[in-house]
């Protein structure tokens, strides 16, 4: 039996994620789809779609998509599904979870990992996240929560576009790309979103190829070589923007700026403390060196660090190591021969909240050949 591919939809409120999963529960596009819905939401899907007095968990809709709502434990719900989908009770080729608005997406992804059961049944796909580009620099500014949904996306959907300027638009797409520089973006009409473009992006396939993630650790403009990439707006001579909303200030704090934070974002400085960072080398990793440290960063960090990810050279072996974790749990995977003539290097990605860059960049070197 293949597994069963999921994927967690997440995304601040307002920004189409009821849109989308409408679509995903009435068209007719011949793909059947269990959707999961976490019910603690402001905003629920079945206030709209299902009949919300109904005691029945689970409801099949018209296009053949099957609507849960969870009333306990993820894991719990999953298992119900998987059972009721081996006896023949129900049909479905994939899930969709929503995590409302304001959840950490995290724990639920966390889910497939922790739980050999879940593991054999089901195969963690992407973690897709919506954000209205209307309000998204004062939901960035106000709720951590918001930034972390944007650290965790393998994919970020931008959708209220035509509501804002162009400038501000390019402002958010600049602030995302510094909090998440693995996650594309894409720019969309209010959650209208080819099914194409949500489903099978492997964005958490080891050994898929990383071309899944087209911008992956490719240089941008701001030189992220690690002799100096700055956690964006470290030594910050420009206003940072998070003053007026009582957070302490992370970095920028020698700022003599005034705080610009108010909507517009047209400067390119945030101070976000969900930020990225990548560590390239060419020379070989230490295998023993390399696990000790970053165990004990995981052990500390687990918590702060939301995604990361990289291609290792690894000394002692001629394929290329995929590595990648979520919080506390990372686990690794023989890729492909580096390719003749390529040049061995190792390049990892960390995104995180106020992560300590100068130790991790500082074990990282130490765990070099």
């Amino acid at each position: 039996m293949s597994l069963i591919p999921t994927t967690i939809l997440t995304g601040f409120l307002g920004s189409g994620k009821t849109t989308l999963l409408k679509r995903v529960l009435t068209e007719a596009h011949g793909q059947k789809i269990a959707v999961i819905e976490n019910e603690f939401g402001e905003e629920n899907i079945d206030n709209d779609i299902l009949v919300s007095d109904t005691n029945e968990q689970i409801i099949q809709m018209s296009n053949g998509c099957i609507c849960c709502t969870i009333r306990e434990d993820l894991r719990v719900t999953l298992q119900l599904l998987a059972a009721k989908r081996r006896k023949g009770l129900l049909s479905f080729d994939r899930i969709v979870i929503e995590t409302t608005g304001l959840a950490d997406p995290g724990p639920v992804a966390q889910t497939f990992f922790m739980d050999d059961e879940i593991a054999e049944t089901f195969l963690l796909d992407s973690i897709l996240t919506l954000v209205d580009a209307k309000h998204a620099a004062q939901q960035l500014n106000d709720r951590q929560e918001a930034r972390r949904q944007v650290g965790f996306a393998d994919q970020i959907f931008i959708s209220k576009a035509d509501l804002v300027s162009p400038q501000e638009l390019d402002a958010l797409q600049h602030r995302l790309k510094h909090m998440n520089p693995r996650a594309p973006q894409k720019v969309v009409h209010f959650g209208e979103v080819a099914l194409s473009e949500v489903f099978d992006l492997k964005g958490f396939n080891l050994n898929a190829k990383l071309d899944i993630d087209p911008d992956f650790l490719k240089d941008d403009a701001h030189g992220h070589d690690h002799d100096h990439d700055h956690a964006h707006g470290e030594h910050c001579d420009h206003p940072s923007h998070q003053h007026d909303h009582g957070h302490d200030p992370v970095d920028g704090e020698d700022c003599d700026h005034p705080s610009h934070q108010h909507e517009h974002g047209h400067h390119h400085h945030h101070d976000d403390d969900v930020k990225s960072f990548v560590f390239k080398s060419e020379r070989a990793f230490d295998p023993a060196k390399l696990e000790d440290f970053l165990g004990a960063i995981v052990n500390i960090y687990g918590p702060r660090m939301l995604r990361y990810k990289g291609i290792l050279n690894m000394r002692g072996t001629e394929r290329k190591v995929i590595f990648q974790g979520v919080h506390q749990l990372m686990g690794s995977d023989l890729g492909p021969l580096w390719a003749e003539g390529e040049t061995k290097m190792s390049k990892m990605v960390f995104i995180g909240i106020d992560l300590p860059k100068d130790i991790l960049l500082q074990g990282l070197e130490q765990s070099l050949v």
